[in-house]
């Protein structure tokens, strides 16, 4: 019961925190190119920190498994 609890207060801020950043990419006055340069940032950003962490997570899992041996 936790668990859904948890995914559900995460599921709330985020879509809370995308509503925000859709209300003030809207009302800026800026150039339509770079506004749509601005909005995908935050998608760049997640894939570079997520798979950057993919690739930690393997290495180290490699070499604990290399150290068993």
């Amino acid at each position: 019961m936790l668990i859904f609890k948890r995914k559900y207060i995460s599921l709330v801020f985020f879509a809370l925190l995308g509503l925000v950043y859709f209300t003030t990419l809207s009302y800026l006055e800026i150039n339509p190119f770079l506004r749509s340069q601005v909005a995908l940032m935050p998608t760049q950003l997640f894939v570079i920190i997520y798979s950057t962490y993919l690739r930690w997570n393997r290495r180290e899992s490699t070499d604990t498994f290399s150290q068993k041996s």
